[in-house]
């Protein structure tokens, strides 16, 4: 896929980031359907080219992250010879570079974000909290939502289990299972079914 066919995906005035990004290295950029399990990988083919996947259905600023997410992968192991971990120092510090390099590319109200998570780069897009509560959308077709956004005493269901949120506990949020009565911790950011009156 040629730059100006992934430009369609990703905000303006992204071209003289992804030439220099992109130099002289041979990239396979594959546009994926949604998966709910990642946003974009990358892996080096046998061949020693490489191969970029990212999700099409993406915001285009969330496209254009991922895949510095991705070629931060590509030029970390490129430059210190594929004897470092996926995740470790050396692609925090290119990722974070990268971030800084291109944080114009962001709207205003995103940058602050994006500065933030730049200082220590997370692996896992899921682990960042204000990158996910920037980017979710709701969808008014399901009652899908974060735990965070429950009410103290709304019930909710979680992989087949009805509970119901009793409080918030530091970063935490306590809550029953209404099934066996165990108390048990929720992330904020967990995804759970609400519960209407009259499912309850």
């Amino acid at each position: 896929m040629s730059i100006k066919t992934l430009e369609q995906y990703l905000p303006d005035n992204t071209f003289p980031f992804l030439k220099k990004w992109f130099a002289d290295y041979y990239i396979h950029i594959k546009i994926t359907k949604n998966r709910n399990s990642k946003l974009g990988d990358y892996r080096r083919l046998p061949d020693k080219s490489h191969q970029i996947t990212v999700n099409s259905t993406l915001d285009k600023q969330l496209f254009f992250f991922v895949l510095t997410h991705e070629l931060a992968h590509l030029l970390a192991f490129e430059r210190f010879n594929f004897r470092i971990s996926a995740h470790g120092r050396e692609w925090k510090e290119t990722f974070r570079d990268m971030l800084l390099e291109s944080i114009d590319i962001y709207t205003d109200d995103l940058k602050p974000i994006i500065s933030t998570f730049s200082k220590n780069p997370k692996a896992n897009f899921m682990a960042s909290p204000e990158l996910v509560r920037y980017f979710h959308i709701e969808d008014p077709e399901d009652n899908f939502i974060f735990v965070e956004n429950l009410l103290i005493n709304d019930e909710f269901q979680y992989k087949g289990d009805v509970y119901r949120l009793l409080e918030k506990k530091k970063k935490l949020y306590l809550c029953v299972n209404l099934n066996n009565e165990k108390k048990y911790l929720f992330r904020p950011l967990a995804k759970v079914e609400k519960l209407t009156k009259h499912e309850q």
